[in-house]
C-alpha cells in the first residue's frame, strides 16, 4: 500500500505515532514563532519531539494531510496562500487572517474529535469558506 492510499483510506484514519513516525520531522528552528506544527504532505513538521504525543495537535495536522491530498497538494497551497492574502486584507491582522482560512477553520473546529476523519465528507473544508 502506497503512502497516499494509507493517508486517504477511511479505514486508516487512526494513525498511531509509530505508524506516522517516518513522516514526522522535528524542525525546532524552521517553524515560525508561535507555530507548533506544519503539514506539507506527506510530512508533519513539529517544533519538538514531545508534540508527537499531543493528540489534538496531531489530529489537526492529519486533517491538513487529508485536505492536501484531496486537493492534489499543489492547488491546496495555492488556494491556502490566496485565501490567506484575502483574509489579511480583510482583517489586517496576521493571526485573525490565519485563523479564518477555511482549511484552518475546519481543522480547529474538529481537532478534538479523534473520529472526525472517519466520517469527514470529501472537500469538507469548503463549507468553512465565508465572506465575512
Amino acid at each position: 500500500m502506497g503512502t497516499s492510499d494509507f493517508i486517504y483510506r477511511k479505514d486508516n484514519v487512526n494513525w498511531t505515532v509509530k505508524e506516522l513516525d517516518d513522516l514526522i520531522l522535528i524542525v525546532k528552528y524552521l517553524l515560525p514563532r508561535g507555530y507548533l506544527g506544519l503539514t506539507v504532505y506527506p510530512f508533519i513538521l513539529l517544533k519538538n519531539k514531545n508534540l508527537k504525543f499531543d493528540e489534538v495537535l496531531m489530529n489537526h495536522e492529519k486533517i491538513h494531510l487529508r485536505q492536501q491530498l484531496e486537493m492534489l497538494i499543489i492547488p491546496f497551497f495555492l488556494f491556502y496562500l490566496l485565501e490567506f492574502g484575502v483574509r489579511l486584507i480583510q482583517y489586517r491582522n496576521w493571526n485573525l487572517a490565519y485563523r479564518n482560512i477555511s482549511f484552518e477553520r475546519e481543522a480547529y473546529a474538529n481537532e478534538k474529535d479523534p473520529d472526525f476523519l472517519k466520517s469527514r465528507p470529501f472537500w469538507n473544508w469548503f463549507k468553512y469558506i465565508s465572506v465575512s
